[in-house]
């Protein structure tokens, strides 16, 4: 749902970037301030994990893909504002990096991915999940559920900037963009389960070392060996904007260096594209390790008289 620079116009570009520098100020706020921080390594970690799954689109009905947009589950393992600073880095980074979404627009994904996917659907969660067992059959339930009506909150903002936008009508874009999604979410959902029981860790059982390594092996499986056989159909929003004709080419703000996933050097396109993911990996974990590093609070040491 990485919505490119052609596909919004005036107004509401500032202002979703407004709205999103306002989220992310106040998340890290309420990170920096929380009394129970994820370690850097696993921070950085879990971002990447996510960052290697989101180039992992999957095949849905109609010629169709989607992939994890990741922001119940990295509230679920991280923490609500640790989980929309991860998903902002992700997007940031395919932005820049990939040319994965428009960077006149990147305030506008953010909103829809991080702020309102990790965040609100976070909040949602963490409502539904208050009091249960780490693992439990009502814990999975919250989270599946979660995490489906995260993707379709989402594709509702994504419809509401379309219409504000002028670029069409709201109420000839949503029915297509919910229904698309929908099906997305069923995915979103299986996956976010199955990563949240395979990557959390639960208190004095999983050292914090392990508690990193695992989700970034997994990572550099996924980016490097799986990702070149992702679906190559068109995700749902290219999928809609295709059906009702405005999916338009743009010129790019600026050229990135591993734009569309491909190592322009290497020919072998499944090579080039593993490559760019393990690049990209990197990339993500480094950033997410250095905000992690800034997010924790210096210790003060007592003089005694």
């Amino acid at each position: 749902m990485h919505i490119p620079n052609a596909m919004l116009q005036g107004q509401i570009c500032p202002v979703t970037a407004v709205a999103s520098v306002i989220g992310i100020g106040l998340a890290a706020w309420k990170a920096f301030s929380s009394k129970e921080k994820p370690a850097a390594s696993r921070f950085a970690a879990i971002t990447a994990l996510i960052f290697a799954v989101q180039m992992m689109n999957f095949s849905i009905s109609g010629g169709t893909s989607g992939h994890l947009l990741g922001g119940v589950l990295a509230a679920a393992l991280l923490g609500i504002p640790f989980g929309i600073l991860s998903i902002a880095l992700v997007v940031t980074t395919q932005c820049l990096v990939f040319s994965d979404g428009g960077f006149i627009v990147l305030g506008a994904n953010i909103l829809n991915m991080a702020i309102i996917g990790a965040g609100l659907g976070g909040l949602i969660q963490a409502f539904l999940s208050k009091g249960l067992p780490i693992k439990s059959v009502r814990q999975a339930a919250s989270l599946g559920l979660t995490s489906w009506l995260a993707v379709m909150m989402a594709a509702l903002a994504c419809s509401i900037e379309l219409a504000v936008s002028g670029t069409i009508p709201f109420f000839k874009v949503v029915g297509a963009m919910l229904g698309t999604h929908a099906f997305i979410g069923i995915g979103e959902g299986l996956i976010t389960v199955a990563a949240y029981y395979v990557f959390t860790s639960e208190p004095g059982r999983v050292s914090q070392r392990r508690s990193a390594t695992v989700p970034l092996l997994a990572a550099g499986i996924i980016a490097f060996v799986l990702s070149p056989f992702a679906s190559g159909f068109p995700d749902g929003l290219e999928w809609v904007a295709g059906k009702f004709q405005f999916l338009h080419e743009s010129s790019p703000t600026f050229i990135s260096p591993l734009s569309d996933y491909i190592v322009p050097a290497v020919s072998n396109e499944m090579l080039a594209t593993g490559l760019a993911g393990l690049a990209g990996l990197m990339i993500t974990f480094f950033i997410a390790w250095i905000v992690a590093r800034l997010l924790v609070k210096p210790v003060k040491i007592g003089v005694s008289s």
